[in-house]
């Protein structure tokens, strides 16, 4: 099996936007995450509302929320999931706080409360179980990002199977050279990021709908398990009648099972 995996912040469902805003660019964010044919799709950002109109535009896709305590007021990283292609084995929140199973909940001085949500999944004709795991991490202070981290590597050893091949994506507001790159290479040593294995050069994820941010930096990553063959790795920065699908370039991720 050839697993697509697409990382993408979709921006909150903002009316200051203006000509960005959601209801102009939904549509463009389906289509053109979906003309890759993916199998998993990971998003950062968005309310309940905002995520469950996202996926009644992905058609086959359901969102995997069973397990989820929603507030409305809270933006959660969500997965959409071509549920026929997979057995969904477990999922669930954890709240990067100090209080990790009680949603909602904040430290660290983060200025929102932040969150990674995980799933255990099997693809099928496969005998190899996965655990992916997708966070967004707090966007003001290096500080708080790492006491998020250390609660996101301690929830992923608390449900991880010791066979599962582990995956880890999302928006960590951080570039590859940070201090919670270097603890999740320390905590997770057979990780590695996809992106440095198909591309020679960093370049920039957040780029605010302009396309590019020279100031900014890779801050959308996917990790994956080394003994899982990555055959493609790359940013992608289509648009559709001169609009961006969102302020973030997505990632998609291509892996040979």
């Amino acid at each position: 099996m050839n697993l697509v995996l697409i990382s993408s912040n979709i921006r909150f469902d903002n009316p200051d936007d203006g000509a960005n805003a959601w209801p102009h660019r939904k549509a463009i964010l389906s289509e053109i995450l979906l003309s890759h044919d993916p199998h998993i799709i990971a998003t950062q950002e968005g309310r309940k509302g905002q995520l469950k109109e996202f996926g009644d535009l992905l058609g086959p896709f359901e969102i995997v929320d069973h397990h989820r305590e929603w507030i409305d007021e809270r933006m959660y990283p969500s997965f959409f999931l071509k549920k026929e292609k997979f057995k969904l084995l477990s999922s669930n929140d954890f709240w990067l706080s100090e209080t990790p199973h009680q949603a909602g909940s904040l430290s660290f001085g983060s200025a929102f409360p932040r969150l990674m949500t995980w799933m255990n999944l099997r693809p099928e004709n496969c005998n190899q179980d996965l655990l992916i795991v997708n966070t967004h991490l707090d966007h003001i202070k290096s500080e708080t990002r790492f006491e998020q981290i250390k609660v996101l590597a301690e929830g992923i050893k608390k449900v991880k199977n010791q066979d599962a091949k582990l995956i880890i994506m999302g928006d960590f507001n951080d570039g590859p050279q940070s201090e919670i790159r270097k603890y999740l290479n320390q905590a997770f040593p057979e990780l590695h990021d996809s992106w440095t294995l198909h591309n020679q050069y960093e370049e920039t994820s957040h780029h605010s709908f302009n396309g590019e941010n020279n100031n900014g930096s890779r801050i959308d990553w996917v990790l994956a398990d080394r003994e899982l063959e990555i055959e493609e790795c790359f940013l992608e920065k289509k648009t559709m009648n001169g609009k961006y699908p969102s302020d973030h370039f997505p990632v998609v991720c291509k892996i040979k099972l």
